[in-house]
């Protein structure tokens, strides 16, 4: 299927390692321009020389803290310089920790709502105006089912990456007319780096092994097994695709049936 991709300019968030790094060298494979951003410069060099030998596209790699505006402006700033425009935005960010409620001091909350939310809103306020001129516009935004079922002992994440999809549906209304379609992917238990951490976090409070971990969440999964990061990266890419024209304000999982309710 051609997803009518080829030349745009995007910019993935959180893109070195994980599901970033899969979604930005899917979109290389449909003929994406790129811009990849991360905060650790060496794993994100590492990335984008790899997304080149693979595929041969442009690669602008910019180290980005995305919690920081001022790092989101010059981001912005040299892709626009680079390529002229930004045509599809993917807005992604690092999982903040395990605890419970009472666990986290206020600073605790303001962190994690300038990583997982504020950052979608600051990226995507920047990039909109582009959108605009243009008349065409993709924005997917990474969260997590726990948009859709929160997860015991991630409150941070279940109540920010929450304020993700109000924000998007929000703007997904306003923005229709200009053709900008904003959509969430809902990723489950994908097999990633953060995966592989939560699980040995959770292992020592359970004082059992990671692997035991992993072995009782697949038994939670009706596929049975934990998810691989290109099957997510290829609904993202259709998403931002010209094949997906008619889709927005959505919020959509990708977790093998774990989330077990009907919306």
């Amino acid at each position: 299927m051609n997803l009518g991709i080829k030349n745009k300019v995007a910019i993935v968030a959180a893109s070195s390692k994980g599901l970033g790094k899969a979604i930005a060298l899917r979109l290389a494979e449909e003929g994406v321009r790129l811009t990849i951003l991360a905060r650790g410069k060496a794993n994100l060099e590492n990335t984008a020389k790899e997304i080149d030998l693979k595929t041969g596209v442009e690669v602008l790699s910019i180290v980005t803290d995305v919690s920081k505006p001022e790092d989101i402006d010059e981001a912005v700033s040299k892709t626009v310089n680079k390529y002229g425009t930004v045509h599809i935005l993917i807005n992604n960010s690092g999982g903040p920790p395990l605890g419970d409620f009472l666990h986290f001091s206020l600073q605790d909350w303001q962190k994690v709502l300038e990583l997982n939310l504020l950052s979608t809103i600051n990226l995507t306020r920047e990039i909109i105006p582009f959108m605009q001129s243009q008349k065409w516009g993709r924005i997917v935004n990474i969260t997590s089912v726990a948009v859709k079922q929160p997860i015991d002992g991630l409150i941070l994440s279940n109540t920010a990456r929450a304020g993700v999809i109000g924000f998007a549906k929000s703007i997904s209304n306003e923005f229709a007319k200009d053709n900008i379609l904003i959509n969430n992917v809902c990723p489950g238990r994908i097999l990633t780096d953060r995966i592989i951490q939560l699980a040995e976090e959770r292992a020592k409070k359970s004082n059992i092994t990671a692997e035991e971990v992993i072995r009782s969440w697949e038994q939670d999964i009706p596929i049975g097994r934990l998810g691989k990061a290109d099957e997510l990266a290829d609904l993202v890419a259709f998403l931002v695709s010209e094949r997906a024209s008619y889709i927005t304000g959505t919020t959509i999982q990708v977790d093998g049936g774990m989330v077990k309710g009907i919306f």
